[in-house]
């Protein structure tokens, strides 16, 4: 788990890895696929006096504007918050997905009062804290899940990956758009930045998400790793790449 700690805000933020499903496979995903839970972060501090009925005025903006576009933040009464869809989710789909988050956080993190929270869907996730908490780099580790371990017939799997990985890089960096999906050879690649980066901003979280997925992965086939400020997946096909309508450049809204 992940450990945050403030020397002015004295809290830790816990990422609880309880999965019971195979996040490591990147077929298509339905709709419902897109409100499974991936992980929880929840800070130990309590939210005190007005902090805690500003909450819901906070969650319901965010929520709406859900329906509107794939990416906002905003602050409002003393609380900062944030969500962002995976950049192949349709509006409605999106709004689906963030919607599904503030019920969530009760149950999640043991109430609906902790003064910081994130919540990673497989297709959103929805974050909000106080203001004045600590923010973690934007390449800070939140979560990784890494494949099977196997031997990739005919060898040269590392450098295929790399290859597939500086695509990633180069393709949320100059298309504009911070997501970004392709394949090569036999390989299936997701990236996303959250939209509050620029595009070189983007193209460096990329590549420290390659880097941890190389050095914590090594030669898992496939894995998902999930950064502060950006994501990133793969997935081998011994076969090829099956051919979907979401292997290819995708955009926020």
């Amino acid at each position: 788990m992940g450990i945050l700690k403030s020397k002015h805000h004295k809290y830790t933020l816990l990422f609880f890895l309880s999965i019971s499903f195979p996040l490591f496979l990147l077929t298509p995903i339905t709709t419902s696929d897109n409100t499974n839970l991936i992980y929880k972060g929840c800070a130990d501090q309590k939210m005190q006096g007005q902090y805690s009925q500003n909450l819901k005025p906070l969650l319901d903006s965010l929520v709406s504007a859900s329906a509107q576009k794939g990416f906002a933040a905003t602050t409002q009464n003393a609380l900062t918050g944030a969500y962002q869809c995976r950049g192949d989710l349709s509006n409605s789909e999106c709004y689906n997905c963030v919607s599904k988050i503030p019920n969530m956080l009760g149950r999640l993190c043991g109430g609906d009062d902790v003064a910081a929270a994130r919540v990673q869907l497989s297709g959103c996730y929805l974050r909000y804290e106080v203001v004045g908490f600590k923010v973690v780099p934007a390449t800070q580790l939140l979560y990784k899940v890494c494949g099977a371990r196997k031997v990739v017939d005919g060898g040269g799997f590392e450098a295929r990956r790399d290859a597939a990985f500086g695509m990633a890089e180069n393709g949320v960096q100059n298309s504009g758009n911070l997501f970004y999906t392709g394949s090569y050879q036999s390989l299936y690649v997701l990236g996303q930045c959250e939209g509050s980066l620029g595009n070189a901003d983007c193209g460096g979280c990329i590549k420290s998400a390659a880097e941890q997925a190389g050095d914590q992965c090594a030669d898992s086939i496939s894995a998902q790793v999930y950064l502060q400020s950006c994501f990133l997946s793969y997935s081998f096909y011994p076969n090829g790449v099956p051919t979907l309508s979401s292997c290819s450049g995708g955009s926020l809204r």
